[in-house]
């Protein structure tokens, strides 16, 4: 059976186990722990807090574990995975460079009658500044450090040599995407035109850390000026 399985896995063991994980996870995540049915039994902000403990434990948590259970080098498959900063000198530039469009594309998004229904996740989170600041530094590290580090890391980058850059962008596309089913319409069109920019920047810098910092301050910006639109105390 283990003979049989090393063969069915590849050239990567790690690799194939993480992929059968994340195949499970996201399953999970898009439907039995998603906040939208979690929040049906509890608070709306308790709710999204435990779908982002969740979602940073099966995105980001577990495939670490198994990659340290299962690899001789560690250090060197996360750093394949893009968990590392590259090339940083053009990392850092693009970042520096796409921060005031990710802020532009927050202050547009919150303008939008459908994602102000969408944003913030918890609307409670507009409770107080307090409130408000502790829920986007959940947002930042347990939601938008795990998806970074799974669509542009893990299912994009070590894809790429092993399929080629244009299908590896492709698939990251694809499921990133779908997970915005039930997101207005904008979103998710522009989640695909953002899977495609995000991916490109991974590939130019060998990680995933740059379009995190993109990605999060877009996602910050649109609930900041949502905050700053309905004002404490007003969720």
């Amino acid at each position: 059976m283990a003979t049989w399985f090393e063969k069915a896995a590849g050239p990567s063991v790690p690799l194939a186990l993480v992929y059968l994980e994340l195949a499970i996870a996201l399953t999970f995540l898009a439907t039995v722990v998603h906040f939208r049915n979690l929040r049906r039994t509890r608070d709306e902000l308790a709710a999204v807090h435990r779908y982002f403990v969740v979602f940073s434990v099966l995105l980001l948590a577990v495939p670490c574990f198994l990659v340290f259970l299962t690899s001789s080098g560690p250090w060197a498959v996360l750093a394949s995975f893009g968990w590392t900063f590259g090339r940083a000198g053009l990392g850092f530039a693009l970042a520096g460079a796409g921060l005031p469009l990710a802020v532009l594309a927050g202050f547009i998004g919150s303008r939008d009658p459908e994602m102000q229904k969408m944003y913030p996740f918890a609307k409670a989170a507009c409770g107080s500044v307090r409130t408000f600041v502790g829920y986007e530094l959940s947002y930042l590290f347990l939601y938008y450090l795990p998806w970074e580090f799974v669509f542009r890391g893990v299912l994009f980058l070590p894809l790429v040599p092993a399929v080629g850059l244009i299908p590896a962008l492709a698939i990251q596309t694809a499921i990133s995407t779908l997970l915005h089913v039930g997101h207005p319409d904008t979103e998710v069109f522009a989640a695909a035109g953002a899977g495609l920019v995000f991916g490109m920047i991974a590939y130019a810098t060998g990680s995933f850390l740059y379009t995190f910092i993109l990605h999060a301050v877009t996602g910050i910006a649109t609930d900041t000026f949502l905050f700053l639109r309905r004002g404490p105390g007003r969720p």
